[in-house]
Parts: C-alpha cells; sequence; structure tokens
C-alpha cells in the first residue's frame, strides 16, 4: 500500500502529491508494527526514498534560479522512480531492498 501510494504521488506529477504524504505518513505508523520483519527495511527504505528526493528536489529548485536545477531535477526524479521500483520488485521477491 505505501509503494503505491507514493508511486501514485509521482506518476501524477506532483497533482496527487498527497498520496505520497499518505504512503509517508503510513510507513511512519505501520513501522513499529513491522518491526524484526522484513517490511520493516521497505518501511525504512520509502522513508529514506522520500527524504532524500525531497532534499534533492528542493535543492533542484533552488539551482533553477540559475539554469542548472532542472538538470538535477530530472537526474533527482530518476533517481526516485528507480528506488520505487527498486523496492517494489524486492517486496515482490518477499526480500529486503538493498543498496
Amino acid at each position: 500500500m505505501v509503494y503505491g501510494l507514493f508511486a501514485l504521488g509521482v506518476l501524477s506529477a506532483g497533482m496527487l502529491g498527497i498520496a505520497s504524504l499518505a504512503g509517508v505518513v503510513l510507513a511512519y505508523v505501520k513501522r513499529a508494527d513491522a518491526t524484526g520483519t522484513i517490511y520493516a527495511a521497505h518501511l525504512d527504505w520509502v522513508l529514506s526514498t522520500f527524504w532524500w528526493s525531497l532534499l534533492w528536489l528542493a535543492l533542484s529548485a533552488v539551482a533553477s534560479l540559475v539554469f542548472v536545477g532542472w538538470i538535477t531535477g530530472v537526474v533527482a526524479l530518476i533517481w526516485l522512480v528507480y528506488r520505487i521500483i527498486k523496492g517494489w520488485l524486492a517486496l515482490w521477491e518477499r526480500q529486503p531492498p538493498l543498496g
């Protein structure tokens, strides 16, 4: 559910950004319940992905003032999509995400 909400927020180009936030909130809420399972690693993966992508997209927005931010923004978006896909595939295989 967390990966789905997060992906929906990203794939909708921010129009459904609330879905990403709902996924992050759900990950924080379920984090304690998942302790000791492979799902704990997945929740940590999603939360780490969210915070790092938020940082890099914010820095890219600032850097766009000097016309470099668009490049770093695209790179950050590609990295974000990669992390969602990699995590979801690991979940499908019932493995913790590595990386």
